[in-house]
């Protein structure tokens, strides 16, 4: 009987059943598709020993007029500047101290100090340092207390605690991205309160790792559902620390959301923190608080969306729009001799997120989408109203593609062209049905334009955290989806591959190699995929399958003798279990004068159905799948 040729269409699909989905791939993890065919993607290595600490959610990188390379990195505990993989700390400061104003209390035997300065603002985890500090008597030295501490708790407006430990870079010395510290212990001769001369430098307040809710009528933030719907839906009482960024010239323009807007000069170095906006010499009318800004590349102009107004300062307008002079830091007041001004949006109760492509800036409401274009004197900029009823996943879940942007709706995928378009999707339900969506401002969007993929990381109903990913490859209109866990991204250009955060506190390299660089050594990338079940023959007889000819390339594999592991397995009925599964390995031999690799693997299986499956866990394999053939013999009815 001839030989039996699988050819499979590209792409998942899971919104059919298995049986229905005959010809196509059910089940991945880690695997993509290239000209129609899958493969395992490629690995990531961590781009140095280097953590950082918190979780990272923003990832922003460019060159200096020195040709310097950076990438601003905000974390919900500081913001950082990463150059060659080393992090510099340059988290705005919101409160330096007079001299004297602070002092210490301890207790013999405890490492806890208590901290007494009024009004001093700090929230759990905050980030200070002291200066100027005398030795308190006995273990708790001045050198113990003139360094960076962390907030252990908060006693009331005027006293908090922090635990005393020894002089350590607090960088140096983290687990998963967090410090461990070595604590000292009080003694009985810990009896001072620091000196006369203490200053204490405390860090913009931290923010949460983890979106906080609570339930009421009348909630309906983005992500509500229809009328009536008030009882059921959660309300954003408390929101993931998340960064806006971009760069004027050589210069970085921060904002935390919902907060304030920093300064960093790059030609002032990295031994310099970013300032806030409203310290600048010159500074006029400029916003205390935003929920994101942008540089528009085409005219320079600083634009902050969800801001504070020039009459109502610290007043958030979670509508309002505002720009700056043209090719002006510090002036933003709107007159008749600048370009400044401000627009507000009518549709929607708040700004989620804006994405500049190349045409036109689109902002997303809560319920809605304009088009924000530059116009020219005098108006500026101007705003049309796109679509009405349109969600979006979360701030982050949005990203450009030259002149097209994908976003991840509420239930489902869009994408603009000009109009507002579902993208249909073949892995809908498997995504949303699984999705934890009490934490969806964590979705991120990423572009891996060298396979022409956009990645949604997002976090599954079983996980407070991002782990898992769905891929939309736009060149070939395919979907797949696996297992991983990414929090910020970066697309190559400026560095020559993809680079992306991690929740253990450190950036890695991706499309590096063949295996995940988290561990030392190197281990092996779990990758696979698995076919819908095919008849054999008309699937009313049993046949057996005898033969498997393999057709795999492993080129480019760092392991001499890479290997996957075919397997096939067959089954009676459509909703019946497997009953018969034989795994071949399919090992590489040479590359000379041809790739070669095992010719056939002999098997003994019956059924009226099988599947197939490619797999492998070993280090230092790459594998792309061809079209591999089945020798089938027919038997009998019964």
């Amino acid at each position: 009987m001839p030989l039996t040729k699988l050819q499979f269409r590209p792409g998942v699909n899971r919104e059919t059943t298995s049986y229905t989905n005959e010809g196509g791939w059910f089940d991945v993890d880690k695997v993509r598709f290239r000209f129609g065919l899958p493969e395992k993607i490629g690995g990531w290595v961590k781009r140095s020993t280097t953590s950082f600490l918190g979780t990272c959610r923003a990832l922003h990188p460019w060159v200096t007029l020195s040709l310097d390379k950076f990438i601003g990195v905000g974390t919900n505990l500081k913001y950082y500047i990463d150059q060659g993989g080393n992090l510099v700390d340059i988290t705005p400061l919101r409160k330096t101290t007079s001299a004297g104003s602070t002092t210490f209390a301890a207790t013999n035997g405890d490492a806890t100090l208590t901290v007494t300065e009024s009004a001093h603002g700090a929230v759990v985890n905050d980030f200070v340092t002291f200066s100027a500090a005398a030795s308190l008597g006995g273990n708790i030295t001045a050198a113990v207390l003139n360094q960076e501490y962390q907030v252990a708790s908060i006693v009331d407006d005027n006293n908090y605690t922090i635990e005393a430990r020894a002089v350590a870079d607090l960088g140096d010395v983290t687990v998963n991205g967090q410090y461990t510290p070595t604590p000292v212990l009080a003694n009985s001769s810990d009896t001072g309160n620091g000196g006369s001369s203490v200053v204490a430098k405390y860090q913009a307040n931290v923010g949460l790792d983890t979106t906080v809710f609570s339930n009421g009528w009348g909630a309906g933030t983005w992500g509500r559902q229809g009328w009536g719907d008030a009882a059921n839906v959660t309300v954003l009482t408390d929101t993931l620390r998340i960064w806006s960024h971009d760069n004027f010239g050589e210069d970085l323009i921060i904002n935390v959301r919902d907060g304030g807007i920093y300064y960093w000069d790059a030609s002032v170095g990295l031994g310099t923190r970013a300032v806030n906006l409203t310290s600048l010499t010159g500074a006029t009318s400029t916003p205390t608080v935003a929920k994101q800004i942008m540089v528009s590349d085409r005219d320079r102009h600083i634009i902050a969306f969800g801001c504070d107004s020039e009459d109502a300062p610290t007043v958030q307008d979670p509508l309002l729009i505002r720009f700056s002079d043209q090719a002006s830091i510090t002036d933003w007041a709107a007159t008749v001799d600048n370009t400044a001004g401000t627009l507000r949006l009518g549709s929607g109760s708040e700004i989620i997120t804006a994405v500049e492509t190349r045409q036109q800036i689109l902002v997303f409401t809560d319920e809605s989408l304009y088009s924000m274009q530059f116009l020219g004197p005098p108006f500026t900029f101007g705003v049309n109203l796109i679509s009405e009823n349109t969600t979006i996943k979360g701030p982050l879940s949005a990203i450009a593609v030259e002149d097209r942007v994908f976003w991840m709706g509420q239930n489902e995928f869009f994408t603009f062209t000009g109009t507002v378009q579902r993208l249909p999707c073949a892995v809908r339900g498997h995504v949303f049905n699984d999705f934890n969506n009490s934490q969806s401002e964590k979705v991120i969007a990423a572009l891996n334009s060298k396979h022409s993929e956009i990645w949604w990381f997002y976090p599954s109903a079983s996980s407070q955290n991002i782990d898992k990913y769905v891929v939309f490859n736009y060149i070939e209109n395919v979907w797949y989806y696996g297992t991983l866990g990414r929090t910020a991204w970066i697309d190559q250009g400026i560095y020559d591959d993809p680079i992306a955060a991690s929740s253990d506190g450190y950036l890695y390299e991706h499309e590096t190699g063949f295996d995940d660089g988290s561990t030392s050594p190197a281990s092996a990338i779990n990758a696979y995929i698995e076919s819908s079940q095919m008849d054999l023959g008309d699937g009313h007889n049993f046949s057996f399958i005898s033969r498997l000819i393999p057709d795999i390339t492993f080129v480019n594999s760092s392991d001499p003798t890479p290997s996957a592991t075919m397997t096939l397995k067959t089954r009676n009925f459509p909703g019946g279990n497997y009953l018969q599964t034989v795994d071949s390995t399919v090992e590489k031999s040479t590359s000379v004068p041809v790739e070669q690799f095992t010719t056939q693997a002999n098997v003994r299986l019956r059924g009226r159905s099988f599947a197939l499956k490619v797999s492998s866990n070993e280090t230092g394999v790459a594998w792309r799948l061809g079209s591999p053939r089945i020798d089938v013999r027919q038997d009998g009815r019964k």
